[in-house]
């Protein structure tokens, strides 16, 4: 069995909760919320999701929307977030760009659970830029399934 890898997280805001996975089989941890944020009607607000993190060698986070964050009347507005292996200063808190996609303000408290870091392997390339690649054309996108 593979060593299990070290993720080193500081608070911002002991007073939080440590983030955790949440069942045997989570894939992601929770991010909870340093600060209340108030959000206008389509509006975007970067919010502290309270932890800045060093993560292991060859491995991105992805910041990803929890499955119940919509209940809020928000999603990420970036969709997702990629955190580098190289953002892990003492000062580099991940944040949550959160678009309130309702016609009214949403006021979401401090230590909500609003979004999640999924932990994932990556391989660098070497780009080369060619004239043709050489393989069938599938059709463009969204064809998959059209006749």
């Amino acid at each position: 069995m593979p060593k299990q890898k070290i993720l080193k997280i500081k608070l911002f805001d002991k007073n939080l909760p440590v983030p955790e996975y949440k069942s045997k089989g989570a894939a992601g941890f929770d991010l909870h919320l340093r600060k209340t944020v108030t959000i206008g009607p389509h509006q975007v607000v970067i919010a502290p999701a309270n932890v800045a993190v060093e993560i292991p060698k060859g491995t991105f986070a992805m910041v990803a929307a929890r499955g119940s964050s919509h209940k809020y009347g928000v999603m990420l507005a970036n969709g997702i977030g990629i955190g580098d292996e190289d953002y892990h200063g003492d000062e580099d808190e991940y944040m949550l760009a959160l678009l309130n996609f309702t016609n009214k303000k949403v006021t979401i408290k401090k230590g909500e659970r609003i979004g999640q870091i999924v932990l994932l392997h990556y391989e660098k390339v070497k780009i080369k830029v060619v004239e043709r690649l050489g393989n069938p054309n599938r059709g463009g996108f969204g064809s998959t399934g059209k006749k």
